[in-house]
């Protein structure tokens, strides 16, 4: 099979190779690196490497972001990164490259297959065999925060209906050309009915284009425990972006496969292809780094190219060697491991193997063709209209003090004062009198019941001066509205 595979690619000239850029990052990076290229070139894989800078020393000259600008450019060129590990300087207060990567390249998708190689290599759950899907730009990810009172910081939870169709689209197509059967949707819609909502709803319209895929939704809480319990009951998984960081390290942890997690991070121009370990400093230099992390991700990124036919070469041959006990030492043990090798030997084991199948540990498929990563709908657009407007004021007041306040300053406006909440629970004009109360409170007004006046933003802005020249201390405003007819924000908890 390798040679059949050395027959075609022998024929190709250099406009028919792929160019990759590669970065071979710091620590054990630049070892498994060279590993990992040298599996890729064995194969006959049709790609040319550009290999570019980024990460500690580009920090100790002073860059910011840890990548040049002609990297940044050979990236956008190449639209494919191999990337090495990177070590974010200690103490330096600069952001982890990877989520400059993410955000910077659009890379909206987050892959992590992870499975169990029992009884080749120890795990307490052998038939695990799943991949975590996750959103990578937004939700509280998206890194908005601000500090509104004395007491109180805040983070932003955005979600957006394209960028929920995007990831849960992707997740279908995933399954479809993976031969996979299941998919499942994790979010808190039970709380936050809005936000993780929106990615509930969109996941069920877009379920209704695949009917040949089963799915099914779980609250991420009880979905998380299962996961660490028996993580061989799921198949795919796709959920937003900060449950999604947490279930797939959880579900590499119980399976035993860290340092052999590949991950994909996947935008609609852009692929960065990575092992999720780091970059190891205190082994660094010593031929024991385990390189199948990124000789796996190596594989993601062929896939993702198209490139079906060398992903599975390589992916066998790897299979392969771990059947045969060929380990590197973080995953030799007595019983199952043969051969004691390192990072290089390991390398070379595969290429060894390459057109050979593993007989217990199954066989690699993937696709022939690229993922859709584009394909999306436009939202029907809905009648927007402005209702009223919740008024966050820092307070020491009690809350029937600070309502009076209220309602005295606003008497002359359109609007009524309907709810006051602290944390999220309504303290008036109900409420429990065991509720602990910061100086933070969300002030919600809403239109005069039927009133024909039609609400403005001038409205909102007469009512935040009336109350700024009552010495009410306003730290936050935003506007409420309804979407054709339907309330686009959330009730008081206790309402």
């Amino acid at each position: 099979m390798a040679e059949a595979f050395l027959e075609v690619d022998e024929r190709l000239d250099s406009s028919e190779l792929q160019a990759v850029s590669v970065a071979a990052g710091d620590g054990i990076g630049p070892e498994i690196t060279a590993a990992a290229l040298k599996v890729l070139e064995a194969a006959r894989a049709p790609l040319t490497f550009q290999y570019i800078d980024m990460g500690l020393e580009c920090w100790q000259r002073g860059l910011s972001s840890g990548v040049p600008a002609d990297s940044w450019e050979a990236i956008r060129q190449t639209g494919v990164l191999l990337k090495g590990p990177m070590t974010t300087p200690q103490g330096s207060g600069m952001k982890s490259l990877n989520v400059t990567l993410r955000k910077s390249l659009g890379l909206f998708a987050n892959v992590r297959p992870v499975r169990a190689y029992v009884p080749f290599i120890a795990s307490h759950h052998p038939g695990a065999d799943l991949v975590i899907i996750r959103e990578n730009e937004e939700d509280l990810y998206a890194g908005i925060e601000h500090r509104q009172t004395q007491d109180v910081v805040q983070c932003l939870k955005l979600v957006s209906r394209s960028g929920c169709e995007r990831i849960i689209r992707y997740a279908f197509e995933f399954v479809m050309t993976r031969r996979r059967k299941r998919l499942t949707c994790m979010t808190k819609d039970n709380i936050m009915k809005l936000t993780d909502g929106l990615f509930h709803q969109v996941f069920d319209e877009i379920a209704e284009e695949y009917p040949d895929v089963e799915t099914d939704h779980m609250i991420v809480d009880i979905g998380m425990a299962r996961v660490a319990n028996a993580p061989e009951a799921f198949d795919v998984i796709v959920t937003p972006n900060l449950y999604g960081d947490i279930v797939s390290d959880i579900a590499a942890e119980v399976t035993g496969s860290v340092g052999l997690a590949p991950s994909a991070n996947v935008g609609e121009s852009i692929g960065v292809f990575e092992a999720i370990h780091g970059s190891a400093p205190d082994i660094a230099g010593k031929n024991v780094a385990n390189p199948s992390g990124l000789l796996l991700s190596s594989v993601k990124m062929l896939a993702h190219l198209g490139m079906g036919e060398h992903a599975e070469l390589i992916h066998n041959a790897w299979l392969r060697t771990i059947e045969d006990g060929v380990h590197t030492p973080d995953v030799f043990g007595s019983g199952h491991s043969h051969q004691r090798v390192g990072t290089d030997e390991f390398a070379d084991a595969v290429i060894q193997r390459l057109g050979e199948r593993a007989v217990n540990l199954g066989q690699a498929h993937y696709p022939r063709r690229k993922l859709l990563t584009a394909a999306r709908k436009p939202a029907a657009w809905q009648e927007r209209k402005l209702v009223g407007v919740d008024l966050f004021v820092q307070a020491r007041d009690m809350p029937q003090t600070l309502a009076e306040d209220l309602h005295a300053a606003s008497r002359a406006t359109h609007l009524d004062l309907t709810m006051i909440t602290n944390r999220g629970v309504q303290v008036w004009p109900t409420g429990a009198p065991e509720t602990f109360c910061t100086d933070h409170w969300r002030c919600r007004f809403l239109m005069h019941g039927d009133s024909p006046h039609v609400l403005r933003n001038r409205d909102v802005f007469a009512l935040a001066a009336l109350l700024d020249s009552a010495g009410i201390d306003i730290v936050k405003t935003e506007h409420l509205y309804d979407f054709d007819g339907t309330p686009g924000y959330s009730m008081g908890q206790g309402q």
